[in-house]
């Protein structure tokens, strides 16, 4: 039995629900705890703090928030991360991020708590950013050296 890709369940049922793989969006999402509840694209432009899933140029499959909607593509980070993706166009988004479902208790982006989450972690980038390249600072030294 084949296995459908994402675009194929978002086609088929106009939204997707699974467990993510990895810990780029901590702390909002929980790597393999946490269902997340994708909807399909919306027609037009998405919106700075959306979450689209999107598939990469490399196929891989990614679930980031938008920091900056520029005219031909979205400026893109990880609540996790410090680095910011470019060049990630609507062709490469799937669907968007609906609700996290986390200990049975569904968080739709809407509701009030999700609100304050995005604003107080998104504005916050430049210090979340300085604070987690300082965490991050021990790994790459380390590497620097085993080369």
């Amino acid at each position: 039995m084949r296995k459908s890709t994402f675009e194929e369940e978002i086609a088929r049922n106009g939204f997707l629900l699974y467990r993510n793989v990895g810990d780029s969006m901590l702390p909002l999402i929980r790597q393999g705890k946490d269902l997340l509840l994708i909807a399909r694209k919306p027609e037009g432009r998405l919106r700075k703090y959306d979450v689209p899933l999107y598939r990469r140029d490399s196929g891989q499959y990614v679930l980031h928030r938008i920091l900056k909607v520029r005219e031909n593509d979205y400026v893109i980070c990880g609540d996790n991360r410090w680095r910011r993706e470019t060049g990630i166009t609507d062709r490469h988004i799937i669907g968007v991020l609906t609700a996290v479902i986390r200990d049975g208790q569904k968080l739709p982006v809407t509701d009030k708590r999700y609100q304050l989450y995005v604003h107080l972690w998104c504005d916050l980038l430049y210090l979340r950013a300085a604070v987690l390249w300082c965490r991050d600072l021990p790994g790459r030294i380390k590497r620097k050296l085993c080369q």
